[in-house]
């Protein structure tokens, strides 16, 4: 059970937070960009792993790879955005490599343009429907 169901601080305390890490109990939000045909194998490593609960969304975007020319009709066109997706998991702090391991595994080709993981860290989570907090709502 985390900290936040058996302390009495207000989110406002100074030690509120401080002791949310002392106990173990933060959250991570694991945010990866990548190639849209790998969405499924990604989801696979993940629900592999135990993990519930996932944000998909289609996003354009361009790293180093800046785009590429495709040609339509005889005519050559630059398309500077390239689609990919974006996946969020909040995890508990503890599975945060495993998530990430499983990720690269399973978006990895070898080639340019595979993407990214980005890891920021989840202040407070709410389960609307239960009034749960934190890990427990996840």
């Amino acid at each position: 059970m985390c900290w936040a169901t058996s302390q009495r601080l207000s989110a406002a305390s100074p030690d509120f937070y401080a002791l949310a890490i002392a106990r173990g109990c933060s959250m991570k939000l694991v945010t990866a960009i990548i190639k849209p045909f790998k969405l499924e194998e990604v989801r696979s490593a993940l629900t592999d792993l135990g993990l519930q609960g996932m944000t998909v969304t289609e996003v354009k975007g361009y790293g180093r790879q800046k785009g590429h020319t495709e040609i339509y009709r005889g005519a050559e066109y630059a398309v500077s955005f390239l689609p990919k997706i974006k996946i969020e998991v909040v995890v508990a702090a503890g599975q945060v490599d495993k998530a990430i391991e499983a990720i690269s595994k399973a978006a990895k080709t070898g080639q340019i343009g595979d993407g990214k993981i980005f890891v920021s860290t989840i202040e407070h989570t709410v389960r609307i429907r239960t009034g749960e907090t934190d890990e427990t709502a996840l």
